[in-house]
C-alpha cells in the first residue's frame, strides 16, 4: 500500500464522535431531585434513588454536542476530480426537542456535488450525529447540515431532508401519534437547478 492510500484510510477511520464540554452532573442530578419531587414522588424511594444519577448521564450522551462543531468533521478529505451527486441516504438519528425536551426520532437525507473535494462517507453521518446531539429544532437541524456541507466542503450544492417523529405530539399536547414532520434545505446548484434538486428528490424518495 502507497503511503498516499495508507493516509486516506487513516483519514476515514471511523472513530467515535468527539466528546463537547462536561456537563455539571451533579448540578443536573440536583434537578432531577427537584422535579421529582414536585411532581409529588419521593425521591429517596428505591426505585427512583438512582434517577437522578441515570438521567444526568443520559444528558451528558444527548446533548455532548454542545461545545462542538461538527463541521470540523469535514475537515479532512481529498481532492478527486469528481463532480458528480454524492448522497447517503436514511441516515438514523435521535435528538431532544428545545421545547420540552423530549425526544424527536427519524433519518436524515444528506447529499452534496463535489468541487473537486470530497469527504469519507462516514463523515456525513458524523456531521448529522453532532448536529443532533444538543438542544435542537427540525427546522434548524437541517440547515445547519446544509450550511456545513456546502460551506465547509466549498461544494457545489448541498441537500438535506429530515424526517422525524416529535414525542410532543405524540405523547402530550395533540396527541398524533404517526404523524411524520419533513423538512428540507437546499444550497448552491440545487438551490438554482431544478433538474438537479428533482434527481435529488427522486433518489431520497424511490423505491420506498
Amino acid at each position: 500500500m502507497d503511503q498516499e492510500s495508507g493516509s486516506r484510510l487513516r483519514d476515514d477511520a471511523d472513530e467515535e464522535y468527539p466528546p463537547g464540554r462536561r456537563v455539571d452532573l451533579p448540578r443536573i442530578e440536583g434537578a432531577v431531585r427537584e422535579i421529582l419531587a414536585a411532581i409529588g414522588e419521593d425521591p429517596g424511594r428505591e426505585g427512583l434513588m438512582d434517577t437522578p444519577r441515570r438521567v444526568a448521564k443520559a444528558y451528558e450522551f444527548l446533548f455532548a454536542g454542545l461545545g462542538t462543531d461538527p463541521a470540523r468533521q469535514l475537515s479532512v478529505g481529498f481532492q478527486e476530480d469528481h463532480h458528480e451527486m454524492v448522497l447517503i441516504r436514511d441516515i438514523p438519528f435521535n435528538s431532544m426537542c428545545e421545547h420540552h425536551l423530549l425526544p424527536m426520532i427519524g433519518k436524515a437525507h444528506v447529499g452534496y456535488i463535489p468541487d473537486g473535494k470530497v469527504v469519507g462517507l462516514s463523515k456525513l453521518a458524523r456531521v448529522v450525529e453532532g448536529y443532533s446531539r444538543r438542544p435542537q429544532l427540525q427546522e434548524r437541524l437541517t440547515a445547519q447540515i446544509a450550511d456545513a456541507l456546502h460551506g465547509s466542503l466549498k461544494s457545489q450544492g448541498a441537500i438535506v431532508v429530515v424526517e422525524a417523529n416529535h414525542l410532543c405530539m405524540t405523547v402530550r399536547g395533540v396527541q398524533k401519534p404517526g404523524s411524520v414532520a419533513i423538512t428540507s434545505a437546499v444550497r448552491g446548484i440545487y438551490a438554482r437547478d431544478q433538474r438537479t434538486r428533482q434527481e435529488a428528490m427522486s433518489l431520497i424518495t424511490g423505491q420506498r
